[in-house]
């Protein structure tokens, strides 16, 4: 049956560097996907940024709302304003920054119900995933 997901239910999750809001996922009943909104703020000295990352048997496309920012990959560097759109294979580290004077929103969209099994995210002890 088809449902309307509004943001004020969202799952907010603790991630560093940003605000990430988990929409859609297994925990609501999605079968194979994973939506979440993530607002990377304008970066300040000693911030505490978000390390790379990755995922290890599905892809990531995120696509950028409002700002602009760099996405920083083993293939190479990717600057993103809005209406662009990014997609990052398996195994592929990866994050993404900030590189403007608003706050950077971000859809970003995952082929699973849970991203966390598949989630590593470098120089976070076990646990602290996703």
């Amino acid at each position: 049956m088809a449902r309307v997901f509004s943001q004020g239910e969202g799952k907010k999750l603790g991630l560093p560097g940003r605000e990430s809001l988990e929409i859609i996922s297994g925990e609501v009943g999605a079968r194979s996907v994973t939506l979440r909104l993530a607002t990377i703020p304008i970066s300040q000295p000693g911030d505490n940024l978000r390390r790379p990352h990755q995922h290890w048997d599905f892809e990531e496309c995120i696509y950028v709302l409002a700002g602009t920012g760099v996405t920083l990959a083993e293939s190479g560097d990717f600057n993103l304003r809005p209406g662009d759109t990014i997609l990052i294979p398996p195994g592929e580290r990866h994050m993404t920054q900030n590189t403007g004077r608003v706050p950077l929103q971000l859809l970003c969209f995952f082929p699973v119900a849970n991203i966390s099994p598949g989630t590593e995210e470098l120089g976070v002890p076990a646990g602290k995933k996703s």
